[in-house]
């Protein structure tokens, strides 16, 4: 055995002790002192935060409430079926009507506003609120997520054939859709609400392709979109000269629509001259003696007529027999495109008060009877 001291312990123990260092645990050893925030900068960050906080909260809630928003401004906001809140609120901000879209959006999905936006064209302004807005929107035929179709009118077509085609397309039954047409109150000045006739629309269902709500329950609010079309194509100056002429829209309307009906487009400004020198010229007007002699517009008068004219259907009766009767007839008898309006508007200028059409699918212009039955007898005639 080792030989042993009483104080071999306590001296190793002191030297372990002087090694290491110090005498407290490692952990102690890496325990720092805590540091306090001083108060007046606590109280700083706190009331900078607070203010940065009130401040955000009031610029929303000034959005809105349209709070500070200056003069009332009217603007024009188009929802179409394309559109969701997303495009709906971008539209609304660059329109100047809010300033933060994505609060909007919130705001909309809080309210449900999918369900109340419908598809039309809106007049909005700066005075509105966020509700406004979203009321302001709102359509009775349907919302942001009803079903709809996507619908093409050629232009050319009459009344009848248009409401034919909507039911076609699943917008709404034909009956209801002829209901509407004859009887819903359409608020513009041209149209005439005291009438019961499909007529009373003919030349104002704008040709266009078109957004509807399939099976709506509204059918008078698709044909209202149509002729909203319409009056937002019309060129006001132009329709102001044709006034100043003599012409009112409903005019305009038919002389457009014997256009669209008389040519393939290409020559619409040559018919125009045509239709204004029958009605205008001097003395017996070419010999045509104010006689527009079209034959689409005798057509109108016989729905479901096949084959060449007769004379025996020239001594027809009608309104819209222009062999028989000189003038316009009393309603357009189609809905014309923009060209032809534009035809309407601003005919050429020409001597010309004849045309026929030749093998080469071109109309050929006359200013005299004579050129004119000269060309008829010729082999270039088309028939």
């Amino acid at each position: 055995m080792a030989d042993y001291k009483k104080g071999d312990t306590a001296s190793w123990d002191t030297e372990q002790v002087r090694r290491s260092g110090t005498g407290r645990h490692p952990a102690a050893r890496r325990r720092k002192k805590r540091r306090h925030m001083n108060p007046l900068l606590y109280l700083l960050l706190v009331v900078l935060t607070s203010a940065i906080l009130a401040g955000v909260g009031w610029l929303l809630i000034t959005d809105l409430c349209a709070f500070n928003r200056g003069s009332i401004t009217n603007v024009t906001v188009e929802v179409t079926a394309e559109d969701t809140v997303s495009t709906v609120a971008e539209k609304l901000q660059d329109a100047g009507l809010i300033k933060y879209k994505w609060f909007f959006k919130l705001y909309a999905g809080i309210s449900n506003a999918d369900e109340k936006i419908g598809m039309g064209t809106y007049t909005l302004n700066t005075d509105m609120d966020y509700h406004a807005l979203v009321v302001g929107m709102r359509s009775t035929s349907g919302n942001m997520n009803a079903e709809t179709v996507r619908v093409t009118i050629p232009e050319g077509y009459t009344v009848a054939q248009t409401i034919h085609l909507l039911a076609e397309k699943g917008v709404s039954t034909e009956e209801a859709l002829l209901e509407a047409a004859k009887t819903y109150k359409f608020d513009y000045s041209f149209i005439d609400n005291s009438s019961q006739d499909i007529s009373r629309l003919e030349g104002y269902l704008f040709p266009d392709t078109y957004e509807f709500y399939a099976n709506t329950k509204k059918p008078g609010a698709a044909l209202d979109k149509m002729i909203s079309t319409l009056n937002s194509r019309l060129d006001d100056e132009l329709l102001t000269e044709a006034e100043a002429r003599g012409y009112d829209l409903k005019k305009i309307m038919t002389i457009a629509s014997l256009i669209e009906k008389e040519t393939d487009g290409t020559d619409q400004g040559l018919i125009a001259s045509v239709i204004y020198n029958r009605l205008e010229g001097a003395g017996d007007k070419g010999g045509t003696y104010g006689l527009l002699q079209i034959d689409a517009a005798l057509l109108y008068a016989l729905p479901g007529h096949t084959g060449a004219i007769t004379n025996e259907d020239k001594a027809v009766d009608s309104p819209y027999n222009l062999y028989k009767y000189a003038g316009l007839p009393p309603t357009p008898i189609a809905n014309p495109g923009l060209a032809a309006i534009e035809a309407a508007l601003e005919p050429e200028e020409s001597n010309y008060y004849y045309y026929a059409l030749g093998k080469d699918g071109k109309h050929h212009f006359s200013a005299t009877l004579k050129e004119h039955n000269n060309f008829v007898n010729s082999s270039e005639y088309g028939g």
